[in-house]
């Protein structure tokens, strides 16, 4: 009995606890030094990839796709993900617990639907500083802070 209870918790963790996880760490490094407003629209740019049939139907898929080693499908190619926080080369042990709290918060309520989307329905962002080539692909639809929201055209 015991067993089955701790594989009942072991899949609760993982089917509710995960995607908060992804989500929340990816605030955590994408968007870490952006206002709440910032934090919650990359948070629903990954939310918008999950409901779009063009991109994996789970956050932590969309967290994590990008280019693999063919003889090590779990190891990410460095600089070939769709969010660089996870194949950058760097830690992903986030070092500033107050911001990881604030961040697992707004993981919370995006997942959950309880925050509006101020991307209006943007799949793609990118920082300010940089000009990627998919961007001309794309239509701006916003920009807050230093990132600038996109949707297919």
């Amino acid at each position: 009995m015991r067993d089955h209870i701790a594989n009942a918790w072991a899949w609760v963790m993982v089917m509710f606890l995960e995607p908060i996880t992804c989500l929340a760490m990816a605030i955590y490094f994408e968007a870490r030094g952006e206002p709440t407003v910032g934090q919650v629209a990359v948070a629903h740019v990954i939310m918008n990839r999950v409901e779009s049939d063009d991109f994996p139907d789970t956050v932590c898929g969309v967290v994590t796709e990008g280019e693999t080693y063919t003889a090590k499908p779990d190891l990410p190619i460095r600089h070939q993900c769709q969010f660089s926080f996870y194949c950058d080369g760097k830690s992903d042990k986030p070092t500033d617990e107050d911001a990881l709290h604030w961040a697992t918060s707004i993981a919370w309520g995006v997942y959950h639907k309880q925050i509006y989307d101020p991307t209006n329905g943007a799949v793609y962002y990118h920082a300010d500083y940089v000009q990627p080539d998919w961007a001309e692909t794309k239509r701006p639809v916003r920009q807050i802070s230093r990132h600038i929201f996109y949707k297919e055209n």
